[in-house]
């Protein structure tokens, strides 16, 4: 007997995706290359991308980003292709996202309300909830309105779920404000957390490896390769966004912990930034980072140097004694004379060319992340016992892989680059380290 079943799947709304080229706009990236990523970050949101349209602007009109002939031209093409939502590849001012709304009738979201929108779906842990409406609100508290739901609630009308009259204005700037002060109170608690849980790390002297790169680089799946972990590994941007740590075993036996970090893109929302700067901690705090790059995709360069910005935001860099190692991801992906050019190229940069889905150049890079762990000296400190300054300042800026009680304290054995040694020796001339024999 057959029954009548009825589909409440919502279907997905329709999408045009606009990529604006500014005057003078970057030459890092071609604008097909940040269309294509435009359509990525759209479909990873589940819309339905009908189309996608290179923008040149001659110059930058303040009300509408565009020239009123383009507004129109658009306005058309939203009507005849029964467009939802129109994406706009840049950063909106509420003022034009509000005008282009008005002059296209569908709901217009900029890159930052795309990427935040994205956030705000794959967030799983409680934490990453914070995070992420943290975020939302400081980019929803210019716009003084509740557009801070979800895609397809259009602004106007009546109820909670509908944009608010003139009259709620102040209402809304004093729930939001009210809102941001709770969420910031709520993530100062995850960071002191979190700044617990390294301390409880550093006791037993496990060293840290942080993966860092470009959403969509495979850091996920070189994640679970070396790790032996399961964390979701799509291709997909951002498709894992919380952070995970799990143990990793290097050669000779040693152990270290690895941690799996949210992909950074070309302009992060600075509010993401900010807000997820308790999990990116671990980065600043790793003793190696890994800097996944996708080296298949002609856009790697471009790529390369947007995760730089992001690490200098962090203020993580080289210059500090940081010991970065790229590594070069999908070269199964390379063939013939390009793959021959990429391995010479890698050997120049001292970078690890890798596949992590066929595990090709693992254990190289295995090694060579043991060797940065164990490049420096081990020398030990003694320490009195109520030296508890010194002592934490050797977790903090070392990696100590022994602490033993003595007559005379503590003794700590400890790895320290030169310049962290350096400083040590200036801010304790008192103290003179030995280096331990073999």
């Amino acid at each position: 007997m057959k029954t009548n079943s009825i589909d409440h799947r919502v279907p997905p709304q329709v999408a045009l995706v606009i990529h604006p080229v500014r005057p003078k706009a970057s030459l890092v990236r071609t604008s097909q290359e940040r269309l294509e990523e435009a359509l990525g970050l759209a479909s990873a949101l589940d819309l339905e991308v009908r189309q996608g349209v290179i923008a040149p602007l001659r110059t930058v009109t303040p009300a509408t980003l565009f020239g009123s002939g383009k507004v129109h031209e658009i306005g058309v093409l939203c009507h005849d292709s029964e467009i939802d939502v129109v994406v706009v590849d840049d950063a909106l001012t509420p003022v034009q996202q509000r005008n282009l709304e008005k002059a296209w009738k569908v709901k217009v979201i900029d890159r930052t309300g795309l990427i935040l929108e994205i956030f705000a779906r794959r967030a799983r842990t409680g934490e990453g909830r914070l995070q992420v409406e943290l975020a939302r609100l400081d980019y929803e508290r210019s716009r003084l309105v509740r557009t801070w739901t979800h895609l397809e609630r259009q602004r106007g009308g009546f109820g909670f779920l509908g944009g608010p009259g003139e009259s709620q204005i102040e209402a809304d700037r004093r729930l939001l404000a009210d809102r941001i002060i709770k969420l910031k109170a709520d993530l100062a608690d995850v960071r002191r957390t979190r700044e617990l849980q390294r301390q409880g790390r550093k006791r037993v002297p496990y060293p840290i490896v942080a993966l860092v790169g470009y959403t969509n680089a495979g850091k996920s799946t070189l994640f679970n390769r070396l790790t032996g972990a399961e964390v979701l590994a799509k291709s997909m941007l951002f498709a894992t966004l919380d952070p995970t740590l799990r143990q990793l075993r290097l050669p000779g036996g040693r152990s270290a912990i690895a941690s799996d970090t949210v992909g950074f893109i070309s302009d992060l929302p600075h509010e993401l930034v900010e807000a997820f700067r308790a999990t990116l901690d671990e980065v600043r705090e790793a003793d190696v980072i890994l800097h996944v790059r996708d080296i298949a995709t002609h856009d790697s360069d471009a790529q390369s140097q947007d995760v730089s910005k992001v690490l200098d935001e962090l203020e993580v860099k080289r210059e500090d004694g940081r010991r970065i190692l790229e590594v070069w991801n999908k070269i199964d992906l390379l063939e013939g004379d390009r793959r021959e050019e990429t391995l010479d190229h890698a050997r120049t940069r001292g970078a690890v060319p890798v596949s992590a889905v066929t595990g090709e150049g693992i254990d190289t890079l295995l090694s060579r992340i043991a060797g940065l762990i164990d490049e420096d000296p081990e020398r030990i400190f003694m320490l009195s016992p109520g030296d508890g300054e010194a002592l934490a300042w050797l977790y903090r800026h070392g990696r100590v892989t022994l602490r033993q009680d003595v007559d005379e304290g503590m003794a700590i054995t400890a790895r320290l680059d030169p310049q962290a040694l350096g400083r040590f020796e200036q801010m304790r001339p008192d103290l003179t380290p030995r280096l331990v024999a073999g």
